[in-house]
Parts: C-alpha cells; structure tokens; sequence
C-alpha cells in the first residue's frame, strides 16, 4: 500500500515565521561586555513605572546598509550655530594670522626702502638754489631769475589767509596729523577705487614737501614708501608753521615758477607779500595740477579751482562768508605786469655777466640792481612795438632791437627784439649786423684827426677802380661838396675818398679806440660800413661825440647784494678815459646836427634840445640804423629780419628815425637842458633848434633819404692827407669870418 493509498495524505513543507525581531542584529546594552551603568537601578524602577509606549509601526524590511536615524530640527540646530560659530573664529584666527604677517612683510618693505635713503641723523634739507634779483635803478623788481623763480618769503611775512588756503584744499588736517592722514588716505583710495582711475593722492603737505626736497616726480610703490618715511623725519624735525614755510617757498605753480612769491610775481606782478584772498586762492589751487591750471594758459580753470578752494575755506570757518563772497565777486586776474616782457632780455645779459663779478657759486639769494630806467624800458618796448604793427608789413621789417645809455655808458634801456615771449634771442648785444652808413662818423673822424676840417672839400663824383664802382644811392653826384655836406647827406663816394686818404687800418683803429669791439676788416669797404657790429657797441662808441671825447664801457651791473643786504659788487670802473680830443668832438658833433637839421635824419623831432646822429642802410635794405645822441642820452636803433632777408626800401631815415623821436623825448621829460660839445650854441650861436627850420647850415633844397651802398671791390693806396688844423682856427675862419661880413 502506498502512501497515497493510506490516506492520501499530503506532505507538508515546514514555513517559518519571520518575525522581524528575529533579525534584528543590533546590540543593546546587555550585549556589552563593560558594566551597566551606575545609574542603571534608577533606569530599570523608572522603566516600570513609565506607561507602555505603543506599538511602532512596524519598519520597512531594510536591504543593504542600514540607514542612520532622521535627526530632528531641534538636535540639528545646535549643530549648525556650533559650525557657524567655528567658522567665524577660523576666519578671525586667520584674519589676525594674515593681518601679523601683512604687518611684517609691510614693515621689512618700509625698512628694505628706508635703508635706500641717507641715514637719518645725516639727512639735511636742501639747499634751495638761488634766486636773482634783477632790479631797475629805483629798485622796481624788472625780473627774476633762477632754478626757483622768486626769492624764499617768509610765512610771517605772507598774508594770513594764504597759507590757510592751501591747508583748506590740500590737507585739512595738516595741524592734527603726525605726517600721514589714514582718513584721508582712505577717502583716496575709495574714491580711486570707486571711479576706477587716479583722481585723489591722498598725500598730506608733509609728504609733499618730502617729494619736492628729496624725491623725483615719479609714481611708484617704492617712491610712495620713502615719502611716507621721509614725512615722518620732517615732522619730527621740524614743527608745523616749519614745514608749511618749506612747502610754500618749493612748491611748483606752473609756468616755471617755485614758490609763492615767484608765482606771484609771474601771474600777478606783485609780491606774495601783497595778494589779495582771490589771489591767495588761485595760487592754492595751482598746486594740484599746475602745468594744466596755469593762468597764462587757462585762466577760467585757475579761476574756477580758486572757487572750490574759497568754498573749502568757507566750510573749515577760516574765512567769514563775507570775505569769500567778495573773493568770487572778484576772481583773480592775470596781470599784464606779471607777463614776458622787454625787460626779460635785460635779465638774460645780467645773468650772463653775474659769474664774472661774483663768481660761479652764489651764496644765495642775490639782488641785482641795474641802471636800467623801468619807465623808460616800457617806453621803448611800446615805440617798437607800435611802429613794427603800424609800418612793419608795410616794410618788410619783422624784427627790431634798441639801446639807450646814458653818458657814463650805464644801459638805460635795452630792447632785444619785438617780443621777448616768442623770441629770447637778444638782438641788441649778440646779433651783429653791417651798419652801412652809421659807421661813417669813424670814418670822418679819422680824417679830421689827420687834419681835415668840416669844411674841407671833397668831389664828390664818380670813383672806379679795378672794377669797382661805389655810387650815391640817388645814382647822382653834387661835384664839390664840404665834409659836413657830405656827412649830413651820407654821399658814398666822399666816404670812399676819405677811406682812401687816411687808410682803412686807422679808421678801424679809430673804430676800435672809441669802443667798437667786432672783429672790423681794414679794407676799402670799410668805407660803407660793411662789417658787422652790434647795438650795444655801436650806441657805446656814439657817446665820445656826446661828451666831448671821453670813452665809456657800456654797463647795465651797478650793484650786487646778498640776502643779507652784503653788498658783493658795486661798480667803481670810470671807463678808458679821453678817447678824443674836444676840438675834434667839437667837430663831428657840428657835422652830424647837420644830419638832423637838414640831411638824412631830418625827420627826428626833439624840440629844444641839440642832437646829432647818423642813418644807416647796408645793402639791399637788410639793415636799417639811427644813432642819435644829446648831451645826456644815446639811442641806437635797428631795424631788420632775422635771417638777413631784404626790407621793403626800409631805411634808417624812415622807421628808425621815428622809434628814437619817440624814445628820446621820454628820456628827456623832466632832464635840464644842455648843450653838446661844441654845439653852436657853445660858441655864442643860438640856432633855432635842429628839426625846426631855420637850424640848416645847408641850401634848403630837397635832399635824399639815406640808402645802401653798391658792392664794394679792391682800392687803391690812399693819397696823403692835409696839414691839420686847429678848432679855434676852424671856428674863426667859418663862423667868425662869415658874421664879420
């Protein structure tokens, strides 16, 4: 029987329950091999007593790894301040780590540039380089000159609003700070930051001064670190008003002027010592960007900072409202005073000739005042200035030089050019240019001395040889003239006959004698006067025939003085002494009033005085010349282009003859009348005066203006001259002899 059969009993596979208690692996605390806690009794009786928790709900059958258990809200927040608060001491630990290493990496930088420097317990302040001085005979500043511009001022000596102004705009705290403002260095570098380019240094005055005594311009790291450690020397040097007296007297303003009284003068023509707040506020705002702020250049801008700068001063209460209203009612003004002018070439000579008297090294500031007349000096500039505007296109003439001296050879006016701001070459004392027919007086002195006479006569008529032709400049010829004719109407051929006779070595040594000091060529066309002089010496060789025969060093230096009032030169040299004889003076002097009264020149006009004086033109019209003299001045005037190019028929009897009138009559206002040397009116004749009629010794016809010459080629031996005679025999055989009759 089968099991089937039995009962068809079926077999049962055995299940197993798997309930999920059975595989729960975790240890619990009977698991652990330490002890139970000591607490554990109170555990197990609160255990029993506590009420049964439910059920829980029965949990996800777990695969793989088991999860850890969820936190709550209230255990992860704690969690969260304690990572928050580990974070912000990590943060501040590093913080103060960086800030420590910062400062010492900060201070090997200040110690790695300081040891650049000098030691500081041999550190000086610089000697500021000196200033001169240049003044007119009456003391009137005419110019300065020197590294700096203008001369140091003392801050007690300044305006009390003009050094505030620059506390106002350039460091408020100037007073407070100890060489380094940390807040406005911050301002600085947010402001920088914030507009993205350099606006703002944040530099105090202490390290401005710093930069300008000891540092270059140059901006960089390296520079901005010595400047703050050169700032704190000098505070701890020197106190504040110190400091802001250094400042003042080294800052630059633009236009080539250090220090505020250079400033001044430049853009003021005044003092620093006597500007007004306007003034004082435009000279504080230059500072910050002198080269584009400069007045000369853009005035409205200068007077636009001098705004912000009243309003700073304004807002820090160091002026009242009041008194900066008024200041922007009235904004400064550049002064025509303050501007390049003529005097700028009396300046530059001065500077030329100072070594010589002093020495190379000046032991400071040095005033040096000249013989220069300042009012005169301005009339002159003005009568060439004006006559080039009116007739100089008409002309042809572009350029224009002047020399006035008085009869000690003191300059009392020099003029190098038509405007010293555009051209500082000094035509009066370095150009040399032919004088043409105003050389001839040496000429016809020579002759006298050799023992001719005004009234000896000469042909004058055509001349030629080997080849060479000299010709009037009218092309005509008068036939037998006197030399007094001859002179006054400037005849070519009479100056070349008398060349011929006396010799063109005694006439250059005439020349020489009298003071001229270029080379001069002793050749026949010496005659005409074509070797190059200068202003200065051609007007210093025309004043023997002003004195009577006494030579003279033309000379602008009269007294030199440190700035301790030290006089270090003053000048005692009376000159080379006689260089003529009177009666010879007495002669030419004769000769040329002639050439004002009726000759060339007759076109000067100085009513009431006798003067004299001759025309020049060289060739072509390059040159045109006056030299006219009284007893008290000598003028020379020049006319021409710099590069030597031909006039428009200027001649000397035109435009130079009406700048002398002009300058002359300034010069004689207010001067005693006085006779030249053998003038008529020496000798008992009263004359009418010369450029008024009645005052002509010659027929009164129509005469020429003076003109250039023709080219000049080889000439023959001179003949021998006359018997000399005497002045007293001249006089009474040409004037005695004809009142007799």
């Amino acid at each position: 029987m089968t099991a089937r059969g039995r009962g068809e009993a079926t077999r049962r596979e055995p299940v197993l329950e798997r309930p999920e208690s059975l595989f729960d692996i975790r240890l619990d605390a009977r698991d652990r091999s330490a002890p139970p806690p000591v607490d554990a009794p109170r555990r197990a009786a609160r255990a029993k007593t506590a009420k049964p928790a439910p059920d829980p709900k029965p949990a996800e059958p777990r695969r793989g790894r088991a999860d850890p258990p969820q936190k709550s809200r209230e255990s992860s927040r704690p969690a969260r301040r304690r990572r928050r608060g580990s974070l912000v001491f990590g943060l501040i630990k590093w913080g103060l780590i960086l800030g420590v290493w910062a400062v010492l990496a900060l201070a090997g930088v200040i110690a790695w540039e300081a040891s650049k420097l000098p030691p500081m317990q041999t550190l000086m302040i610089p000697k500021r380089p000196p200033t001169v001085t240049v003044q007119a005979a009456d003391g009137k500043t005419l110019a300065t000159r020197g590294d700096m511009g203008g001369v140091a001022v003392p801050i007690g000596e300044l305006p009390p609003y003009l050094p505030k102004a620059f506390v106002a705009i350039e460091d408020q705290r100037f007073f407070s700070h100890f060489g380094l403002d940390p807040e406005g260095l911050a301002r600085a570098l947010v402001t920088n930051l914030t507009s993205r380019r350099l606006r703002q240094g944040g530099s105090t005055l202490t390290q401005q001064l710093a930069k300008n005594l000891f540092l270059t311009q140059e901006r960089t790291a390296s520079r901005k670190v010595q400047e703050l450690v050169l700032a704190l020397w000098l505070e701890h040097k020197f106190t504040k008003a110190e400091i802001l007296d250094l400042y003042l007297n080294r800052v630059y303003f633009g236009a080539g002027a250090y220090g505020v009284e250079a400033a001044a003068q430049r853009y003021f023509g005044k003092s620093a010592r006597q500007v007004t707040l306007a003034e004082a506020a435009m000279l504080a705002g230059l500072v910050n960007s002198p080269s584009r702020l400069a007045p000369t250049r853009n005035l409205k801008g200068a007077q636009a900072r001098a705004g912000l700068v009243l309003a700073a001063m304004r807002q820090q209460g160091l002026i009242t409202p009041e008194m900066a209203s008024t200041a922007l009612a009235r904004p400064a003004q550049l002064s025509r005073a303050g501007m390049p002018d003529s005097s700028g070439y009396v300046a530059d000579w001065v500077m030329d000739q100072l070594d010589s008297f002093v020495g190379e090294d000046l032991p400071g500031d040095v005033t040096v005042r000249t013989t220069v007349d300042a009012g005169l000096q301005q009339a002159a500039e003005k009568a060439l200035d004006d006559t080039l505007a009116k007739s100089g296109g008409k002309f042809g003439v572009g350029q224009g030089a002047l020399v006035v001296l008085d009869t000690d050879g003191g300059v009392k006016a020099l003029i190098g050019g038509r405007n010293y701001a555009d051209s500082q070459y000094n035509r009066a004392v370095t150009a040399r240019r032919q004088p043409g027919s105003a050389f001839k007086p040496f000429i016809y002195l020579t002759a006298i001395e050799h023992g001719l006479t005004p009234e000896t006569v000469r042909e004058d008529g055509p001349i030629q040889l080997k080849g060479w032709r000299p010709e009037n400049s009218t092309h005509e010829y008068r036939g037998p003239v006197t030399l007094t004719q001859a002179l006054a109407l400037s005849l070519n051929t009479v100056s070349v006959r008398l060349t011929l006779e006396v010799g063109p070595k005694a006439v250059v040594a005439t020349a020489k004698r009298l003071g001229i000091t270029s080379p001069l060529d002793p050749n026949p066309s010496i005659a005409l006067g074509t070797s190059e002089v200068s202003v200065l010496e051609l007007a210093g060789a025309y004043v023997p025939f002003a004195t009577g025969g006494i030579g003279v060093i033309p000379h602008v230096i009269d007294v030199v003085k440190g700035a301790d009032g030290k006089v270090l030169y003053q000048r005692n040299i009376s000159g080379p002494g006689r260089v003529m004889d009177p009666a010879y003076a007495a002669m030419m002097n004769h000769m040329m009033m002639e050439t004002l009264a009726s000759g060339t020149a007759r076109r000067a006009d100085l009513p009431g005085w006798e003067a004299a004086g001759k025309t020049g033109t060289s060739q072509d019209y390059r040159d045109a010349w006056f030299v006219g003299y009284t007893a008290r001045y000598v003028t020379a005037v020049w006319l021409g282009n710099d590069d030597s190019s031909p006039t428009k028929k200027a001649s000397g009897a035109n435009l130079p003859v009406e700048i002398w009138s002009r300058v002359m009559k300034t010069a004689h206002q207010g001067v005693p009348v006085a006779e030249l040397p053998g003038g008529l009116r020496s000798y008992g004749f009263g004359g009418a005066g010369y450029g008024a009629p009645g005052g002509s010794l010659l027929p009164p016809e129509s005469l020429p203006d003076d003109r250039p010459p023709a080219v000049v080629g080889q000439m023959p031996p001179p003949p021998q001259p006359e018997q000399p005679m005497t002045i007293d025999r001249w006089f009474a055989e040409t004037f005695l002899g004809a009142k007799r009759q």
